[in-house]
């Protein structure tokens, strides 16, 4: 089919096109303006504040504005919000609503689930794009109805929001006041025991004690040392007293032993004379042999005692080297059970340490969850608030019959070309030439037609709409 075959389907049967418009579009109007019921839509919005919580410091209750803004508006179309609103208008108690449930569910089910699947299909929730403000609409057939709810749906939500935020703190801060107690009583019980290890050895847990018990063995290693070197070099003068004491410088250096030498040796140079004078059998020289021998024992006296002050410098050396020796082996004793001991208590220090940190950041997270508890302010506010509309916002007539002239139009092409199908008519040459696959020769006007167009301009027509066969026109010039 060709644009030509169309429209003149068309002329043909343009009173069945304009009869289905007609009626469409009427149909449309009248449904309207008299059958469709109007129904009214009211808005409220309330504005979404995404700045850090002021006590956790941290966004909510997503970590972006946009998550944010997506969870407020599933609270809001959410089931525990409508159920707020059910209860909080009392809406189950009219007898309006409960005579509607009963004519629609026949009594069956809860009239509040009832209540919630009817809102959600009459409740609209748009956020907006360019800032934190959503809008809440709500349909119904009577204005004052409408802004109630839209009202009521931002109410519910802004007690819902609150509550959700103040519930689980007020659950934790239970939770963590338990923990709180039972954390204080383990507290206790490391400091008692603590307590009571260090009145049972005497000591206090620390260092300090530690550094004192430890510089008093470093001294008694430094005393044992010295002592040793100087035991081990009066041992050694000993030994060299009873090899010769006449090589001790002790003995070499002692003044009255060399007093005594030099009166020896003079005395022996005059008994060495009084020999040689008066012979060995002369008094003076049997005195002076006895001064001499007196002299003799003199030295080797004060020899002795020379030797003997060495021998006893000797032993007291060695025991003053065994008593700081046993000094230090007690020292030592005393610092190793020192160590045991503040092992024992490092770990008491150390259970009381960790006891007094897990007490201190549950007090700190009781703290937190206590003031979360407490905390009456919302991240979201009401912006607006709904009033009863004026106007219907559906059903609109214009957009209706907008629709309907769009529709009708397509629904009367689609009769007029079905009609055409059942009842197939020629009203085109193009058409007798496909019916009866012969060449169209002539044209015959219709009787009384008047001749509008000149005789050369009427066979310059018909060749152009006749065709050609074979390269020869259908309809001669006199024609």
């Amino acid at each position: 089919m060709n644009i030509t075959q169309f429209v003149a389907i068309l002329r043909a049967r343009w009173w069945v096109v304009l009869a289905v418009l007609v009626v469409t579009v009427a149909t449309a109007a009248l449904a309207s303006l008299y059958l469709i019921p109007p129904k009214y839509t009211a808005t409220a919005s309330v504005v979404v504040d995404v700045k850090p919580d002021p006590i956790t410091g941290v966004l909510y209750p997503g970590s972006t504005a946009a998550a944010a803004i997506a969870t407020q508006v599933d609270i809001l179309k959410s089931e525990r919000v409508a159920r707020r609103v059910i209860r909080n208008l009392r809406l189950t108690e009219s007898p309006a609503i409960r005579q509607s449930w009963l004519e629609a569910t026949g009594g069956a089910g809860s009239i509040e689930q009832w209540l919630v699947e009817q809102f959600a299909s009459s409740l609209e929730v748009v956020p907006s794009t360019q800032s934190n403000v959503i809008a809440v609409r709500f349909t119904s057939a009577e204005p004052a109805a409408a802004a109630q709810l839209a009202n009521g749906f931002v109410r519910a939500y802004l007690e819902t929001t609150l509550e959700l935020r103040i519930d689980p703190a007020r659950q934790y801060s239970g939770f963590f006041q338990t923990q709180v107690t039972e954390a204080r009583e383990a507290l206790e019980r490391a400091s008692a025991r603590l307590s009571a290890f260090q009145r049972e050895r005497g000591i206090i847990a620390t260092d300090e004690r530690m550094d004192i018990e430890n510089a008093r063995l470093n001294e008694l290693s430094s005393q044992l040392v010295a002592l040793q070197a100087v035991a081990s070099e009066s041992a050694s003068r000993q030994a060299q007293a009873r090899a010769g004491a006449d090589r001790m410088q002790e003995v070499i250096a002692n003044p009255l032993i060399n007093n005594l030498k030099a009166e020896l040796s003079r005395a022996e140079a005059h008994l060495q004379q009084l020999n040689e004078r008066l012979g060995d059998a002369h008094p003076q020289v049997i005195e002076a042999k006895a001064n001499i021998a007196q002299l003799r024992t003199r030295i080797d006296a004060e020899t002795q005692r020379v030797l003997g002050g060495v021998a006893v410098t000797a032993n007291i050396n060695r025991a003053r080297e065994a008593e700081v020796r046993a000094s230090l082996e007690a020292q030592r004793a005393r610092v190793l059970k020192l160590k045991e001991v503040r092992d024992e208590g490092a770990v008491l220090v150390r259970d009381l340490e960790n006891a007094q940190r897990t007490y201190d950041q549950l007090l700190a997270r009781f703290n937190q969850t206590a003031m979360e508890s407490q905390n009456t302010q919302n991240n979201v506010h009401m912006l607006t608030e709904a009033v009863a509309p004026l106007k219907p916002s559906s059903p609109n007539v214009k957009l209706n019959v907008a629709l309907a002239v769009f529709l009708g139009g397509m629904l009367a092409l689609g009769t007029a070309l079905l009609l055409e199908l059942i009842d197939r008519r020629v009203r085109t040459f193009a058409d007798i030439v496909t019916a009866l696959d012969l060449p169209v020769i002539g044209v015959m006007p219709k009787p009384g037609a008047k001749r509008l167009l000149g005789r050369g301009k009427l066979n310059r027509m018909q060749q152009r709409v006749l065709g050609h066969q074979g390269g020869t026109p259908l309809l001669g010039k006199g024609a």
